[in-house]
């Protein structure tokens, strides 16, 4: 295993050769997904004046109080309060000039316009002071978040109508194989459905809108050939199948006809092993090539390790490489071997045990798992409640054991 490559490392080379999006605009309110390519900072102050957190009276001076008026949301109270003044309110609506506190609705007596309490309220209770929230200038958030929606809340609130992002890479997704069949409900006996194409678009298509789909290709140089022709247009294009050597292994040759350069191929994971990784220059931008293995599961643990990394960091996000949690084991895990191995889980938020199969075509499995158990290269035997490295995935359920 000298020339195998370790993940991490790997996945450093990866990063290194990812191309960079540029930046544009979008609405708002369409931001939800997107990531920003710049730091925002507020372009007003939130909130704008002190309001009320309470429904009540705003008063000034110990009282008893004259009630002078209404300020309620959207119509404030225009004129400024004396002392053993107050005025209604309401929660959100703007403090009058000359209050200092607010007397909570169900704490007041009233005796038509005159208004008393048994206690006063503290000096400030219950107002939200002006730029609690922020002030025009703060920093908000940083370029390579991610928007969710309180981003979206925030971004508003602050003033702005338009966020700057980067734009989504243009990601196409090749399958081949002389066996896949393009109709899942018309498949010859030596056939397969081409599966894999379709669940690797499903796992980027958050971070790059919609794939561009190509084959399912035959084993044929020059049909990949005119296949690699329609990727012209993406940034990056990952394959599924066909990247090893074998006689029928032909992708690593079309790409070299198509003018991509080989950075590495061959990985020390199971299962993945036979990942590669290619660059091609066009148009004067470098474009992307992941060439996953055709099993389904070695394709999903590959896609999940590596494509996902790879577009996430593209996009300048701030974190791209998933994080691993610790749980602990509901098995014993047996030691590991020389690969650093990933193993279908199922995990209730506290133990994990494997999915009952772990062959690298075994889809239910992989449907049921709702994460990947990492048994780092020759691991000792792990007994039941040890700790155990996990990553989430966001398939599966959570099932008792």
């Amino acid at each position: 295993m000298s020339d195998w490559l370790d993940l991490h490392a790997a996945q450093e080379r990866l990063l290194a050769l990812v191309p960079e999006m540029r930046g544009e605009e979008v609405p708002v309110e369409d931001a939800s997904g997107r990531v920003l390519s710049r730091d925002l900072t507020a372009q007003r102050t939130q909130p704008p004046s002190d309001l009320s957190a309470m429904d009540g009276y705003a008063i000034a001076g110990e009282g008893p109080w004259t009630l002078m008026g209404e300020s309620r949301c959207g119509a404030p109270f225009t004129g400024a309060l004396n002392p053993d003044e107050a005025v209604r309110i309401s929660t959100g609506a703007h403090i009058p000039e000359g209050a200092h506190s607010v007397l909570m609705q169900e704490n007041a007596s009233r005796d038509g316009e005159r208004l008393s309490a048994e206690e006063t309220p503290k000096l400030g209770r219950h107002i939200r002071k002006r730029g609690f929230d922020f002030v025009e200038g703060d920093p908000l958030l940083t370029a390579g978040t991610m928007i969710a929606p309180q981003h979206i809340a925030l971004a508003m609130a602050a003033g702005y109508g338009v966020l700057p992002v980067s734009k989504m890479p243009r990601v196409g997704v090749l399958d081949s194989g002389d066996e896949l069949a393009p109709d899942p409900a018309n498949c010859a006996p030596d056939q397969i459905p081409a599966s894999n194409g379709a669940m690797i678009a499903s796992m980027v298509a958050p971070l790059a809108g919609k794939p561009k789909r190509i084959g399912p290709v035959g084993d044929d140089l020059d049909a990949l050939g005119k296949s690699l022709e329609q990727a012209e247009d993406c940034d990056i294009l990952i394959t599924s199948g066909g990247a090893s050597v074998g006689d029928h292994d032909l992708v690593q040759e079309a790409l070299r006809r198509w003018g991509a350069e080989i950075a590495f191929w061959k990985v020390a994971i199971k299962p993945g092993k036979p990942l590669m990784v290619a660059t091609r220059r066009s148009s004067g931008r470098q474009k992307l090539i992941l060439g996953l293995p055709g099993n389904p599961v070695s394709s999903f643990v590959t896609a999940f390790l590596f494509a996902l990394p790879a577009i996430r960091a593209s996009l300048g996000m701030s974190s791209v490489i998933s994080h691993c949690q610790t749980l602990l084991a509901g098995e014993v895990f047996v030691p590991g071997g020389p690969r650093r191995e990933f193993l279908r889980g199922i995990s209730d938020g506290q133990n994990v045990v494997r999915a009952a199969s772990q062959d690298s075509s075994a889809l239910a499995s992989l449907a049921l798992a709702n994460c990947l158990i990492v048994r780092e290269p020759e691991a000792s035997e792990t007994a039941v409640g040890e700790p155990v490295s996990v990553y989430s995935l966001q398939n599966g359920g959570f099932v008792g054991f």
